[in-house]
């Protein structure tokens, strides 16, 4: 777990607030041992203008491979509206959901770690913090047809006034309350490991009992295990490691979770190569002709060239499954069974510009190999939905699935699990289900999945605890191998 150290000017400016050892002065953290490792940084100091302490903070913090909030590239792309202007895309959903206002009306609010008093306002807080990460932004906003925004401006907290002062401290308190309630871990705990899960998702990668088992499996290795939400993406810093289990894609906040426990060092899975190499099917596709994967024959679609998907249809023959590129759990896939159906093609197509489109192989069952490291994990049978051709059936009341079976690996007919072996190696070391069809003795690899299912009672029946005591010692071995390597420099 990091250190949190809150960074002021004087002892005087954190009067208002509550008292902490790890309340420092600047001075203080001058005098630090530049190597202290796993620090987190809360630059509360009075200016970041540059060349003041606030920035040299910042500055020195990053140096010294302590996260700091604000980071140096968030002072200057403040301090520089060119800058901050050509970075506020993910902002725009927010605003545009805002009530329309009466033109020439202007909006000034405050925003403590993205946290923000008007109810209304709180999504863009949200989106600006996790963009622009610091202690106090002041926003600018003015209507036309539309609220925009107009300026950005980080504050000091010695700026607040006495309402704003407990906004500001209610904040810090709820962003990290570790500053003021030590976490008291076990002993025997080595790292500290956030299990990324959404409450909220409808078919997560893993579902609540398996979410215990993985918690289990790491108290008994000595890993202290938190579950994390969407909206604690600034805490990674806090952690060692960050295991994924929410359905995972590139226009989504578990690609930036990925993106920056990487950037921090954490070992991630799945990590954001893995989730751009498998969450695209066309550039899976690719992938897989580029090295030769056993693989249904497939075309691609575009949007516009009907003379193409009549070609395809041809080519491939007829029924064919056509998929958008980034679909999961069986959703974004049809199935055309004559020339007649093409039509169905149009509504996928009002999703993306490009379509996958595969050869028809039926079979009761497909094959998924869990594959953790390029190594065979575990094995299931997924058969397909009574009359029907996929796995799972959504309807608009609900999602069904079929049966299944556990295997052990070593009952997989060899072609399955080459084939499934050869599918993960051009995309990476993480934790992998790869869906293969088994048809007339071959293995046909359908997708790799980097978030596969791990559910209770399902992916575990063979195996048991121990695909959860599997899955976080790969997460220890890695670990030991980077503290190994760091030891040795």
């Amino acid at each position: 777990m990091s250190q949190v150290l809150i960074v002021i000017d004087q002892p005087e400016d954190w009067a208002p607030y509550y008292p902490s050892e790890r309340v420092i002065t600047f001075a203080d953290y001058l005098a630090l041992p530049a190597r202290q490792q796993r620090v987190r940084v809360i630059n509360l100091c009075g200016s970041y203008d540059y060349r003041s302490e606030g920035y040299y903070c910042s500055l020195l913090a990053e140096a010294r491979s302590h996260n700091v909030l604000p980071s140096v590239r968030t002072l200057n792309d403040l301090g520089q509206p060119q800058l901050y202007k050509l970075q506020l895309a993910q902002a725009m959903p927010s605003l545009a959901k805002l009530k329309p206002p009466a033109p020439g009306a202007e909006w000034v609010v405050k925003s403590y770690f993205g946290r923000c008093s008007e109810p209304s306002l709180q999504p863009l807080a949200r989106a600006l913090f996790d963009r622009f990460a610091c202690p106090v932004l002041e926003i600018h906003l003015r209507a036309d047809h539309q609220w925009e925004i107009v300026e950005l401006k980080v504050c000091s907290h010695k700026e607040l006034n006495e309402a704003e002062e407990t906004e500001f401290a209610e904040a810090l308190d709820n962003f990290s309350n570790k500053v003021w309630r030590q976490h008291k871990k076990p002993s025997n705990t080595r790292y500290d490991l956030a299990i990324l899960v959404n409450p909220e998702e409808k078919l997560p990668p893993s579902d609540g009992p398996a979410i215990k088992k993985f918690i289990s499996a790491g108290r008994e290795l000595g890993l202290s295990v938190e579950l994390i939400g969407p909206g604690d993406y600034m805490r990674l810093s806090e952690f060692d490691a960050l295991f994924i289990r929410e359905t995972t894609a590139i226009d989504h906040h578990t690609y930036r979770f990925a993106k920056k426990a990487e950037a921090e060092g954490l070992v991630v899975l799945d990590d954001p190569t893995s989730i751009m190499r498998c969450t695209n099917k066309i550039y899976l596709a690719d992938l897989f002709e580029n090295n030769k994967v056993p693989a249904p024959r497939t075309r691609i679609l575009r949007r516009g060239d009907e003379e193409g998907v009549r070609r395809a249809a041809a080519e491939l023959g007829l029924p064919m499954v056509v998929k958008i590129p980034d679909g999961a759990f069986s959703k974004g896939m049809v199935k055309v069974n004559s020339e007649a159906e093409l039509g169905k093609l149009d509504e996928l197509f009002a999703e993306s510009s490009l379509l996958l489109a595969q050869e028809f192989l039926y079979t009761e069952f497909d094959w998924r190999i869990g594959i953790l490291d390029n190594k065979p994990l575990y094995a299931c049978r997924y058969y397909m939905v009574k009359n029907h051709w996929q796995i799972y059936s959504h309807t608009n009341k609900k999602s069904i699935s079929g049966g299944f079976d556990t295997l052990p690996t070593f009952e997989v007919p060899k072609a399955v699990l080459q084939a499934a072996i050869k599918a993960t190696k051009p995309i990476g070391r993480g934790l992998y289900g790869v869906d293969v069809k088994e048809s007339g003795g071959k293995g046909y690899v359908i997708e790799v999945n980097d978030n596969p299912s791990i559910d209770s009672s399902v992916e575990d029946k063979y195996l048991g605890k121990e695909l959860y005591r599997l899955i976080l010692q790969e997460f220890i071995r890695r670990l030991e191998a980077r503290r190994a390597g760091q030891q040795a420099e």
